[in-house]
């Protein structure tokens, strides 16, 4: 992977939009080799004030998100891409007052569609709150290739 992409631009993808930096989005780094993002808990980011937990709708956008950054970091490039396909299963509800990471793995790449596994944890990615099977439009044709999912 190149050292400037990992560095600069994937941080920058992770967190640098108008709507991750307003949800709090963070570059966590790679783990195993695929990226992740951590959102630190607010109260503003809660959908019951009775659980305190975070609101559905953040858990899917980070998962879409973690979707997005998985296939450029399998890219190892920026390019365009749009969400083709999205599925989130929840699996149980997350842990009230404490952030919330994803991170994702692009498993295969087609010459124009990447396909994607994502989950969202507390502590243990064993332990998802959620997990997302979701594929992606490349907008550049390339040679196809696959990596044996995790």
């Amino acid at each position: 992977m190149q050292e400037s992409f990992l560095t600069t631009i994937l941080p920058q993808l992770a967190a640098g939009a108008a709507h991750t930096g307003a949800l709090g989005f963070a570059f966590d780094g790679l783990h195993d080799g695929e990226p992740r993002i951590r959102v630190p808990w607010r109260e503003d980011l809660v959908g019951d004030p009775d659980s305190g937990v975070f609101a559905g709708g953040l858990v899917t956008t980070l998962l879409d998100h973690i979707g997005g950054l998985a296939v450029w970091t399998a890219l190892d490039t920026f390019q365009p891409i749009a969400t083709l396909d999205l599925r989130v299963d929840y699996m149980r509800a997350a842990r009230p007052r404490q952030d919330l990471l994803a991170q994702g793995l692009c498993y295969r790449l087609t010459p124009t569609i990447a396909f994607v596994r994502a989950w969202a944890f507390e502590d243990d990615p064993a332990d998802p709150v959620a997990a997302a099977q979701s594929a992606y439009i490349l907008n550049q044709t390339r040679e196809p290739s696959t990596r044996a999912a995790a």
